[in-house]
């Protein structure tokens, strides 16, 4: 595998050129290449470099929006490899969202998809998820973890509704929660009493892994 291809791959997916960069995805995965770096250093390191200029105010959020669907046309073609050869560590489901009030996704599904190529299970409520719906989901399928993204300094909060309300539903000791997302700080984690922060998809991974008891 080229340094290369991966450098070209970056590229088509910021300049969300779709066919372009699932092409190369297919020429890297014929090639033999490792699909989790092909994730990571390829994929997954275009959106978070995107997302760094965004917030400069160096590209504008539509392009974002493009660029995250080329990486989910990506993700399709990667993940059922990953997912064959890493297995599923038993028992450790996690349900992901982003919180009510909350459009944005782009950062859940990166660690989605991460963590699908770690071998979790991954249960996706979504964006703009009310709370109700995600004590309701730890309730009824009874996750290991729970990750909750907030990319609004205005949604924040919610990050904190909702840990309280598994609380009052008699549910919080029953699940790790982590939280991330632009305004999310270590702080803002321990102040709202949650078990784990991470500030990229990288990190949240490993965060999931040390969760979970796992070996990261």
């Amino acid at each position: 595998m080229s340094d290369e291809m991966l450098t070209e791959l970056r590229a088509r997916i910021q300049a969300a050129d779709s066919e372009g960069a699932v092409e190369t995805v297919r020429r890297l995965l014929d090639e033999g290449a490792d699909p989790k770096v092909v994730l990571e250093t390829g994929m997954a390191a275009a959106m978070m470099e995107l997302g760094e200029q965004w917030k400069c105010g160096d590209v504008y959020l539509p392009e974002v929006v493009a660029a995250a669907e080329v990486f989910k046309a990506c993700t399709d073609l990667v993940e059922p490899i990953l997912i064959e050869r890493g297995g599923k560590r038993a028992g450790h489901l996690v349900v992901m969202a982003t919180v009510k009030g909350d459009l944005h996704d782009l950062g859940k599904n990166m660690v989605g998809a991460m963590l699908r190529s770690s071998g979790f299970q991954v249960h996706d409520l979504g964006r703009d998820v009310p709370t109700d719906d995600v004590v309701g989901a730890v309730r009824d399928l009874k996750p290991a973890l729970v990750g909750l993204s907030a990319l609004l300094t205005t949604t924040v909060e919610q990050q904190q509704v909702v840990i309280e309300s598994l609380a009052d539903a008699g549910l919080r000791d029953e699940v790790r929660i982590m939280v991330g997302g632009a305004p999310v700080t270590e702080e803002w984690a321990d102040k709202i009493g949650a078990d784990g922060f991470a500030a990229s998809a990288p990190e949240a991974v490993d965060m999931a892994l040390k969760l979970a008891g796992e070996p990261q």
